[in-house]
């Protein structure tokens, strides 16, 4: 079903199509800026204050003001006029001082998913940033593709896991709980990544490719993905309806649930 696409800058609110910022604003000419893309469920955004807050953890990082009490009355007004479709709402703050929210269409993602692994080394004062300077991720995602996988897995030149270009990434060792990626190894705070590791038992750890491809199970998570199962990592399969994976979305399913109720 199609979805109103509306626009606020500043508080303006026009079809996304008719919606515009000046051209000499660093968020467009240097990718200087940070955002965040919250999911609506019937026009309900999900997990709004956990987004906004690390919005402003990012701004600041990158010494960006950020006026929250406007932005939030400003997705307040976009909402009400939104509706109650499930889409996704998108949230811009550039350097030229523009609070952008924009509701979207969800993109599809499809039921699973296949990787192909893209070194990467982060950017150490950009960690935990979620900026808009999201070109390598985007590369990453179209080098991937010309490998026939469909979404990139960022791994480190020393072999430790990362996570994909716009989600995190979980695995079922041979044996023990669930393994992600830790904080610490140049990866964002994913806001689904916590809901599941606050659900779950998950192990945090610097771990290698070679012990995820030790792993027969695997899913991505994210805010527009949700948990989707992971079918393939260059030429290693994987059971993409696993009982880990079953879990792991039952669990993130009533955390929505209850938040929303």
């Amino acid at each position: 079903m199609d979805v109103p696409e509306l626009a606020s800058v500043s508080g303006a609110i026009t079809p996304t199509a008719k919606a515009a910022i000046p051209l000499a604003d660093d968020g467009l000419y240097r990718g200087d800026g940070v955002f965040e893309v919250i999911r609506l469920y019937a026009g309900r955004p999900f997990a709004l204050a956990d987004h906004l807050d690390r919005l402003e953890r990012s701004a600041a990082t990158i010494e960006l003001p950020v006026e929250r009490e406007p932005l939030e009355r400003e997705i307040a007004a976009l909402l009400e006029r939104f509706g109650d479709g499930d889409a996704q709402l998108r949230i811009v703050l550039t350097r030229g001082g523009r609070r952008i929210a924009a509701t979207e269409a969800l993109p599809d993602k499809g039921e699973t998913v296949s990787l192909a692994t893209v070194a990467y080394s982060p950017s150490i004062i950009l960690t935990g940033v979620k900026s808009l300077s999201y070109g390598a991720n985007m590369q990453a995602t179209r080098l991937a593709h010309a490998r026939g996988a469909d979404e990139a897995l960022l791994v480190r030149p020393d072999r430790v896991i990362l996570e994909a270009p716009t989600s995190t990434i979980f695995w079922a060792p041979p044996s023990g709980p669930l393994h992600t990626p830790a904080l610490g190894t140049g990866i964002l705070e994913s806001i689904t990544r916590q809901r599941i590791i606050n659900e779950l038992h998950v192990a945090q750890g610097e771990f290698t490719l070679d012990d995820l491809l030790a792993a027969d199970e695997a899913f991505l998570a994210s805010t527009v993905r949700e948990v989707q199962p992971i079918t393939r990592i260059d030429d290693h399969e994987m059971v993409a309806d696993g009982a880990h994976t079953a879990d792991a979305r039952e669990a993130f399913d009533q955390v929505v649930a209850r938040a929303l109720a």
